[in-house]
């Protein structure tokens, strides 16, 4: 399993978001050019992160990107499953009659526990986290 691209770009923005704060926005152009995300690519990105009720977007002379809600509040998992949809390890994951060993299968098992533990971790790791563990302030 490799995360996206894509869903690569997202976490790089919502991060470059954090870092600024909540009350602050940006240009999608400066965080494309800050953190190497081609702009088209950034604005399909936006748009989806928007949806998900993770970006706050407005137009005009004073708009911008923000985050809709505190660093604190938004987690890895929401960001990647906002933009690949739910992580699946394997399709047997949700559905053991998809193998032909079905619960007799003793992979199925490991496979389980291992889409637990990642979903568990990129669910408790949030943005704040992730700025207080760099000697970051949410402030900054």
């Amino acid at each position: 399993m490799q995360i996206t691209r894509q869903a690569d770009y997202a976490m790089r923005a919502v991060l470059h978001l954090a870092k600024l704060g909540m009350d602050r926005r940006a240009a999608t152009s400066q965080i494309a050019e800050d953190e190497h995300i081609p702009p088209s690519f950034l604005a399909k990105i936006v748009s989806q992160l928007s949806v998900a009720g993770l970006l706050h977007t407005s137009r005009g002379a004073r708009g911008g990107v923000s985050l809709a809600r505190s660093p604190e509040n938004i987690s890895l998992l929401e960001v990647v499953e906002a933009i690949d949809g739910p992580i699946l390890l394997n399709e047997c994951v949700l559905d053991s009659s998809l193998c032909f060993f079905g619960q007799n299968c003793p992979i199925h098992p490991i496979f389980c526990e291992a889409q637990s533990e990642l979903v568990e971790r990129l669910e408790k790791t949030t943005f704040g986290h992730i700025l207080n563990s760099n000697g970051k302030s949410e402030s900054a």
